[in-house]
């Protein structure tokens, strides 16, 4: 396909189109569900709306639609970035995922050995899911890494992950190593339930903790410029001390702690998985059982040729 043709053009335009659309989706959806009010409010996500369920209700929230829309927004710009791809002649969009994915793969090797190589998509699909959800609050939305149910459900992911590759030595090794020492046994078994735990409060917190200490700081300086400022005609209508102070916050809080979240989450993956995986007794074992099917194909041979000795 040309790449000045206007089909591509057209198809590069309905991609940054998939990109947008689900922002505005979120922020009209904010707009018709966000009731008037007035003074500072600080809430967790809104209810749209509840599905009834047999046992208990399913509610729907402001978390839940903004993260399947961040989803969406990501979707597109991976289709963006690798539309047109070629050896000849690259993009400049395909020079930088090409950047971009020799980085994350680097980062996966180093971390995590030539052994978990193939995670280096799973890493970047957490990198990038936990940023742009973080990077939601610069358009006054709610983001979902501020809700523990969303990085719950990412810590159980990764828990049920670190699970697997516990067991891949078999059930028995996986319950041993709870007793080793066996004196530490109790605080072992504190220590597994203690990991998606760890993982999602702190990311939660942390992302949590910067959205209301930002709400905070800029309610306070509304109220301070009514009060120094509200003597000056005009003038003192204007929240004039907010100018400046609340966008550094953001700046910091928005995007600078909330992809440091998205890289700390990413590396605690990456250093329980690979740790939770016994390599040495895993590769004992694998040897074990190609030496014992060499050993019974062995038997059979012999057994066979024995038969045929026989016969004849």
């Amino acid at each position: 396909m040309d790449r000045n043709s206007r089909l591509f053009k057209a198809v590069d335009a309905m991609l940054i189109a998939l990109m947008l659309v689900p922002i505005l989706v979120a922020i009209v959806l904010k707009v018709l569900f966000t009731p008037v009010g007035e003074g500072i409010s600080i809430t967790g996500a809104r209810i749209y709306f509840t599905i009834p369920m047999p046992l208990q209700d399913l509610p729907i929230t402001e978390a839940q639609i903004n993260s399947w829309l961040v989803m969406i927004s990501i979707f597109a710009l991976c289709l963006f970035l690798t539309h047109g791809l070629s050896v000849k002649k690259p993009l400049k969009r395909q020079l930088i995922i090409e950047w971009a994915v020799e980085k994350v793969q680097a980062m996966v090797n180093g971390s995590m050995g030539l052994t978990f190589a193939g995670f280096a998509p799973f890493i970047m699909t957490i990198l990038a899911l936990s940023a742009f959800s973080s990077l939601l609050s610069l358009f006054g939305l709610f983001p979902p890494t501020s809700d523990i149910n969303i990085v719950g459900g990412w810590a159980i992911l990764v828990f049920a992950l670190i699970t697997y590759y516990k067991f891949k030595c078999g059930p028995v090794e996986y319950l041993k190593s709870f007793a080793e020492p066996i004196a530490l046994t109790p605080l072992n078994v504190i220590s597994e339930i203690a990991t998606p735990l760890s993982m999602a409060f702190r990311h939660y917190g942390n992302v949590l903790s910067g959205t209301v200490i930002a709400v905070l700081v800029t309610t306070g300086l509304q109220g301070l410029s009514s009060l120094v400022l509200g003597w000056i005609p005009v003038v003192g209508e204007f929240p004039l001390l907010q100018i400046g102070l609340p966008a550094i916050l953001s700046i910091y809080f928005d995007v600078f702690s909330g992809c440091l979240q998205a890289y700390i989450f990413a590396m605690l993956t990456m250093m329980y998985v690979s740790g939770a995986f016994p390599a040495e007794k895993y590769e004992q074992r694998r040897r074990l059982k190609e030496q014992r099917k060499k050993e019974k194909k062995n038997s059979i041979k012999n057994k066979s040729s024995n038969e045929n000795l026989e016969v004849n």
